[in-house]
Formats: structure tokens, C-alpha cells, sequence
């Protein structure tokens, strides 16, 4: 499975177009920032709107999702916790550069 890779300059999307492009409900996206899974901000006018590089975040979520059917109230935990192996793993690399073991 491959993904399109996010440019990150673009402008912010409107709700309704960042759910176009994530192929998702208007709706879910809605849900996915109540829940902390999607960073989003109001415009002047008081839409909802989204940085296309939360549409990474999206698909990551999909991911997540599909391979270890979890709901999503949990994959914010699933995240952060994947994050933190990787943030320790690096960590480890970089020490282990250092020590030159």
C-alpha cells in the first residue's frame, strides 16, 4: 500500500475539503480532532480547518486501524506510545554512535 506524500507549505483546508482528500465523512474528521488525533484550528470565519499534513496523520490512523482493529479512543494511545519506542530507539542509535557499541 503506498500513500501520497504531503507537501507541507500548502494552506490550510477547509473541513470539507480535508475530508475530500482523506476520503472521509466530514464528520469522522470532526471527530478525529475532538478526540486529540487531528490538529486543527478555526479560520476568521469560525470553519474548521486543517493542515495537509494532517492528512499523513490520517493515514496513519488508517493504518492502525485496519491492522490491529483499534478503536479510535484508543489510537491516540497507540500513537504516542509508538512514538515513544521510536523516540527511545533513535535515542539508543545515537548513544550507541557515541560509545561506539
Amino acid at each position: 500500500m503506498s500513500y501520497a506524500l504531503v507537501r507541507m507549505d500548502l494552506p490550510r483546508m477547509d473541513l470539507d475539503t480535508f475530508a475530500r482528500a482523506a476520503n472521509l465523512h466530514p464528520e469522522l474528521v470532526r471527530r478525529l480532532v475532538a478526540l486529540g488525533l487531528l490538529d486543527a484550528a478555526p479560520d476568521a470565519t469560525g470553519r474548521l480547518c486543517l493542515a495537509p499534513s494532517q492528512l499523513a496523520v490520517v493515514a496513519r490512523i488508517q493504518r492502525l486501524r485496519a491492522g490491529f482493529a483499534v478503536n479510535y479512543a484508543s489510537v491516540g494511545l497507540v500513537i504516542d506510545l509508538l512514538d515513544r519506542v521510536a523516540e527511545l530507539e533513535a535515542a539508543l542509535r545515537a548513544r550507541s554512535r557515541t560509545t561506539g557499541g
